[in-house]
């Protein structure tokens, strides 16, 4: 190797070396994480369920059955379950906004704060409100010390090819880092339990764990919550704007759940063939599928076939617009609504009802005609938050036989044992409690009496099952 060839490689390494020293003093990112990393908590949870097992080896052994039967073939125990997820804090009260699905239906909620002295500290939390739809939950911590608070910012004011930065607990590596650009927005993902029109997709490394992280940009502000939800991809982040969360907190905090506007149709996008057959200027717009009988659509007189082309005065590109628009109305608002009938243009102004959502989003536990009475409260002891009158939402919602009768169980208390144990479900129908039929909330006050445990006959797709309950 000449004298020469080794100078000039020298200096080459020697000008990298300065390069690299000089990017990281100088990089950007470096304060914002310094910054950022104390708000961002690590969420473990816990769910305990029932399997059934059998201790014994031997027990399809013929001369085994001759002497104890199936007797053993019945045994159970509760094996948790355990997860992780992230989440980041939002008021030094020790509120923290996560995902649903991290949250949704554990039993247990533990989260890890870095203190200011650098030592971890780790807190039961419990969920504030949930919202399926947009897969956002607010928990709570009860802290003793003052606490960093991450700022909202504006996600309608990004641009893509904005860089960005994610904070979470990707597969247990506490605090990880990572650092992208923003690749698209309005992305849409619709698969098995997800289907959301709003997504920032980013090329920042998102992996199981990091959901309910933070997306923060170049000022250290919050514009987006990771989502985890496409499986070993390279390259594809996904991230929960964050005025959705913006819009929905207050709802989440002070209800449990978002009032969420509830028109009582479903709809679809138009093809040039519906177009044409219906008589649309166009291929913009929702096709009305179904109205469902007594909710507030059906009342104002809108019919399937009609196709909407506007809201309150805005242009409907398609049904994903449609419902997203609606998402954002008030219950009790007017809803004044534009559609295409058979080539007539019709307008009509909609009194919205209110729509709560399960867990999987569909319309489930109220409807403008739903009446709920303290009659169930007497349920409350034995694990049954509450029970509700059926109605055609509900019978849709829980696939419920059009000629059963009853009580619908809309909520049950995460922490009690008619939830742990899993016996009770929400959208079984109850039809009778300790023998006594119950039509009406307040059948069951009656029924229940004083008594420590009780009876329940419900239906639960098309079966009828009796269930001994205790209290809590």
């Amino acid at each position: 190797m000449s004298k020469k060839f080794l100078a000039c490689s020298l200096a080459l390494a020697l000008i990298i070396s300065l390069a690299a020293g000089a990017f990281a003093a100088t990089s950007p990112f470096v304060p914002i994480v310094k910054n950022a990393s104390p708000a961002v908590v690590n969420i473990d949870v816990e769910k305990v369920q029932t399997r059934s097992f059998s201790p014994f080896p031997f027990d399809d052994d013929p001369i085994f059955k001759r002497f104890f039967g199936d007797a053993f073939k019945d045994f159970t125990r509760s094996v948790p379950m355990k997860g992780r997820g992230s989440g980041f804090i939002v008021s030094k009260e020790g509120l923290i906004l996560t995902n649903n699905h991290v949250v949704d239906g554990v039993d247990k909620i533990s989260v890890s704060v870095v203190l200011s002295d650098g030592n971890k500290k780790t807190y039961s939390a419990t969920v504030k409100g949930s919202d399926p739809a947009y897969d956002l939950a607010v928990i709570k911590i009860e802290p003793d010390e003052d606490l960093p608070v991450l700022e909202l910012g504006d996600s309608d004011a990004l641009e893509v090819g904005e860089w960005v930065i994610a904070i979470g607990n990707p597969y247990g590596f506490e605090h990880s880092v990572t650092v992208g650009v923003i690749s698209a927005k309005n992305r849409s993902i619709h698969a098995q339990d997800v289907n959301f029109d709003d997504f920032l997709q980013t090329d920042a490394a998102i992996n199981p764990g990091n959901s309910g992280g933070p997306l923060l940009d170049m000022d250290g502000k919050v514009i987006g919550i990771n989502t985890a939800i496409v499986p070993y991809a390279q390259g594809l982040g996904f991230a929960i704007p964050v005025n959705k969360a913006k819009e929905i907190m207050g709802d989440l905090v002070s209800y449990g759940h978002v009032k969420r506007g509830w028109l009582g149709v479903s709809v679809r996008n138009i093809t040039p063939e519906m177009a044409k057959a219906y008589k649309v200027g166009g291929e913009n717009g929702a096709m009305i599928n179904d109205v469902f009988k007594g909710d507030p659509a059906d009342k104002a007189g809108l019919k399937r076939g009609d196709v909407i082309v506007e809201l309150n005065g805005a242009k409907i590109k398609d049904s994903s617009d449609f419902v997203n628009k609606v998402r954002t109305l008030a219950p009790g608002s007017i809803a004044k609504i534009a559609v295409v009938r058979k080539g007539k243009h019709m307008n009509f102004n909609v009194k919205l009802g209110e729509r709560p959502n399960t867990v999987d989003g569909r319309p489930s536990t109220k409807s403008e005609n739903n009446d709920i009475s303290e009659g169930s409260d007497a349920l409350k002891d034995f694990g049954i938050a509450k029970v509700e009158k059926i109605t055609d939402s509900l019978r849709r919602a829980y696939k419920i036989n059009s000629n059963s009768e009853g009580l619908v169980i809309t909520k049950l208390d995460r922490n009690s044992k008619a939830s742990t144990d899993g016996e009770i479900r929400e959208g079984d129908l109850l039809i009778e409690v300790n023998g006594q039929e119950v039509k009406a909330p307040e059948d069951i006050k009656k029924a229940v009496g004083n008594d420590e445990s009780i009876v329940l006959m419900i239906e639960r797709d098309g079966s009828t099952y009796f269930i001994m309950a205790s209290k809590n």
